[in-house]
Parts: structure tokens; C-alpha cells; sequence
């Protein structure tokens, strides 16, 4: 009830530049929060083609109100293959009843190799992580005005821990947006499934100097009084870290040389 339990679509801001990351279900909240107020152009980043990243496609508003809306897909865990190919078999006879290009939306897919920076037509860059997952998965990098976010998810951590490449790769990042689906305890049980716990998160992010871990890809048998209680054990190890909400929104004014050094200061503190 409080958490939520759709899967896993998160929307990103770069001033006025939107970036969707991943078709989950919760792509059809967004949509509807659009509406027809989406922009004309919409960049759906694909952290990998496993079901839950992708089961919401169709039910995206935006897809069905303009034909001359453009949705450009891009998916970097099939080695420079796009994602249509894996598109139009889910989502065509006997598995679903509409084809994507019966939609009134057009749709391009690009294709990259996960650890290629993406580079968009108006400018904007997005750096991009190869993770290990079964497949294979790919983590984003965002920057706007002297601030980043980064989204990690479908993780499985290795060992040893932290992996040193991914910790540069987020490094000094205002939010990183983590794959803690299991706990320590449950993950022995669930090895090999590509998925991390919050406890890697916190290590992750305090080896990276994170200054916001978000906690989401959150297990479905876990209610909310589980994940309030783990969110107050991550938080007597990491103060700035949370459990994420669906619909919360984490916003970052522009760094200038001010907030910058105040923020570099606040760093300084000790952890409790």
C-alpha cells in the first residue's frame, strides 16, 4: 500500500529533457500523468528485455493518443542488436493481440553495446554500464547541470564486492537508483537469479561516496512493514538512503560553486 508494486519504470528530468527508463508497469502510471502533455519525442532507455522491463509498452498512454509522436527505444544488452526484433514476437498473435506498429505512435530502435556513451541529437550524453545479470543488463548515467543520477538495476553483486569498475562508474553520483530486491539473509537462496541486496547498496554506494541511495526492483513478498523495517536498518548505516516509493520524486537544484563546496563539506562528517 505504501510502496507500491509495480514494476520497474523510473522517469528522468534533465531540465526540460525527458528519459524513460525501463517499460514496466508502471510505464502505464506515467502515461497516464502525461497524457497529452508528453513531448512528441520520447527516448525509452531498456536496462534489458526481461518481462518486467518490458510489459507495459502498449499500455503507454503517449503510444496511443498522436501518430505523430515518436517513441525511440534503445537496448544495449544484445551486443548492438535493437529491441524490436524481441518486441515484435512478445508482442504479436497468440501472445498479445496488437502488434506495436498498430499502434498510433511510431516507434525507431537503436541498438548499442552496453559501456557505449549514448549520444542524442540535441546534445545530451548518457553514459552506459554493463551489468552482470542473466542476458545481460546495462546501467545509465544521467548529467544536467552539474548533477547525475545513476540507475543500476538487475544487478548481481560480485565477489569481491564492490566491483571496482561499477563503483568509478558511479562515483561522487547525487542518487543512485540500486537493484536491492533480497536481503542478506534471503539472498543465498535466490544465487544466480541476477539480483543484489541493500546491504550491497550501502557498500556499493559509501565505497562510490553516493550521497542518495535509492532502494527499488523490490521483491513482491516483502510488504510494507518489511520494507519500512529495512529501510531503518539502511539508514543507521547510510542516513541519506531510502526505500523507494512509487511516484516519489527526488529533485536536485543546479550545483554552483557554493553548493558544491557545502556538499563536499557535509561529506566530511562521519557516518553514524
Amino acid at each position: 500500500m505504501e510502496f507500491g508494486s509495480h514494476t520497474a519504470c523510473v522517469e528522468i528530468r534533465c531540465g526540460d529533457r525527458l528519459f524513460v527508463v525501463d517499460a514496466g508497469s508502471g510505464i502505464a502510471a506515467l502515461g497516464a500523468e502525461l497524457g497529452a502533455n508528453a513531448p512528441n519525442e520520447i527516448d525509452l532507455l531498456f536496462s534489458h528485455l526481461h518481462l518486467d522491463h518490458i510489459c507495459g509498452m502498449p499500455f503507454f498512454k503517449p503510444v496511443l493518443l498522436s501518430s505523430d509522436r515518436t517513441i525511440r527505444t534503445y537496448c544495449g544488452n544484445l551486443d548492438g542488436e535493437s529491441a524490436q526484433a524481441a518486441l515484435e514476437r512478445l508482442y504479436a498473435p497468440p501472445l498479445f493481440p496488437v502488434r506495436l506498429d498498430q499502434l498510433p505512435a511510431n516507434f525507431e530502435h537503436h541498438g548499442f553495446k552496453a559501456g557505449e556513451t549514448l549520444a542524442f541529437a540535441d546534445g545530451t550524453t548518457v553514459a552506459t554500464h554493463r551489468l552482470n545479470h542473466p542476458g545481460g543488463a546495462t546501467g545509465y548515467r544521467f548529467e544536467h547541470a552539474g548533477r547525475s543520477v545513476c540507475y543500476i538495476s538487475d544487478l548481481e553483486h560480485s565477489d569481491p564486492w564492490p566491483d571496482p569498475d561499477l563503483a568509478a562508474f558511479i562515483r561522487d553520483t547525487d542518487l543512485l537508483i540500486y537493484d536491492g530486491m533480497f536481503s542478506d539473509v534471503e539472498y543465498p537462496h535466490c544465487r544466480g537469479w541476477g539480483h543484489s541486496t541493500w546491504q550491497k547498496g550501502v557498500e556499493l554506494a559509501q565505497a562510490a561516496h553516493v550521497k542518495t541511495l535509492a532502494i527499488f526492483h523490490l521483491y513482491p513478498g516483502h510488504d510494507d512493514a518489511f520494507l519500512k523495517a529495512a529501510e531503518a536498518d539502511m539508514q543507521k548505516v547510510m542516513p541519506s538512503s531510502f526505500v523507494a516509493r512509487e511516484r516519489q520524486t527526488v529533485s536536485f537544484a543546479p550545483a554552483t560553486g557554493e553548493t558544491v563546496a557545502k556538499e563536499a563539506n557535509a561529506a566530511k562528517v562521519p557516518a553514524v
